[in-house]
């Protein structure tokens, strides 16, 4: 009894060490996995705000932009391995898929009456953030800085978002097409909509010569 008892307390410390030494590694990896996911979210809240920055950047110039939907690996890199397992589908659950999706495909082939497209189904295009400087520019009796129209426009388009740098950049753009007036005050820098040019005075209708040209 006494060699059996001995036996087992031996391997139950083993066990006991490769547990604790499994746990420890198992921690480690976590603590290593866990510092890389957040500095890929850093970099990911990075580029989110590049993004943003330079899709406003494109507005002010007036170009279009079209939205880009993110890539398969993208995509596939947030499913978990389990459900991407289940994901798999058998040969025959396959075929049976193919079969269903080429009667769809038929279905959707077969022409469908369209009913002609409304003015009022027209999308309403948005103005851009040049148009919204020149108009709030417009509305202004006095000079204003980059900060207050990005401050202005942000309150009354709040859907948008207006960056004071993407502001500056485009007003900056508008005083260079002539299209509005910078004036500087110290070390700031204000702007306003350009003056309007003076009308010139024409003769009025049936106006006499002088006397002293007779």
């Amino acid at each position: 009894m006494s060699e059996t008892t001995t036996a087992a307390t031996e391997l139950t410390s083993q066990y006991t060490a490769q547990v604790a030494g499994d746990l420890e590694s198992n921690l480690k990896e976590q603590e290593r996995i866990g510092a890389d996911i957040a500095a890929l979210q850093q970099q990911l809240t990075a580029l989110q705000q590049d993004h943003s920055v330079l899709v406003n950047i494109q507005q002010a110039l007036g170009v279009a932009h079209e939205p880009h939907e993110p890539s398969a690996a993208v995509e596939n890199a947030t499913v978990p391995s389990s459900q991407q397992k289940t994901e798999v589908a058998s040969p025959g659950k396959r075929r049976a898929r193919k079969s269903t999706a080429t009667r769809e495909s038929a279905t959707a082939k077969k022409p469908a009456a369209r009913k002609p497209a409304s003015k009022a189904d027209a999308p309403t295009a948005r103005p851009t953030l040049v148009e919204l400087i020149r108009r709030h520019l417009a509305e202004q009796s006095e000079p204003r800085s980059a900060a207050e129209i990005s401050t202005a426009l942000s309150q009354a388009h709040p859907e948008r978002n207006i960056k004071t740098k993407v502001v500056r950049v485009t007003t900056e753009g508008l005083v260079a097409k002539s299209q509005a007036q910078r004036t500087k005050q110290g070390a700031s820098v204000f702007y306003t909509a350009p003056a309007a040019p003076e009308p010139v005075a024409a003769p009025q209708a049936g106006e006499k010569p002088d006397d002293t040209g007779r």
